[in-house]
């Protein structure tokens, strides 16, 4: 279970980490949509997760990779719009729930497509 205090931390970097990646000249990851942000170790690591539903794997990597570089500037950002002393480090990771659960809404249309069908023999 979540204190309070870490979910507040998260919301935050909910808001931030967009605003921060907006301000960024890079079109591949300024408008990247950010689905979850995960802290560990209270406030010293997070992960942040996006989604990656549009890109191949190779184009995943290179976002990440730009990610990666932009970390500074997201730190920077962040620490100035909250006043804190410490910024997480920010692992970057694609979300792929998104697509799981596109998956079992697949699923789930093809049971009920299959049922009907049965139903009529």
């Amino acid at each position: 279970m979540k204190t309070i205090n870490l979910q507040r931390t998260e919301s935050l970097l909910m808001e931030l980490i967009p605003e921060a990646l907006s301000n960024l000249v890079d079109s591949r990851i300024n408008s990247l949509p950010i689905t979850a942000v995960n802290c560990k170790n209270g406030k010293y690591d997070a992960i942040v997760y996006f989604d990656g539903s549009d890109y191949d794997k190779n184009e995943i990597k290179e976002i990440i990779s730009l990610l990666n570089k932009a970390n500074g500037r997201l730190k920077t950002h962040i620490l100035a719009s909250t006043g804190w002393y410490k910024c997480p480090n920010f692992t970057f990771l694609n979300d792929t729930s998104l697509e799981k659960s596109k998956n079992i809404e697949a699923l789930f249309a093809q049971i009920r497509k299959t049922k009907s069908e049965v139903e009529w023999v």
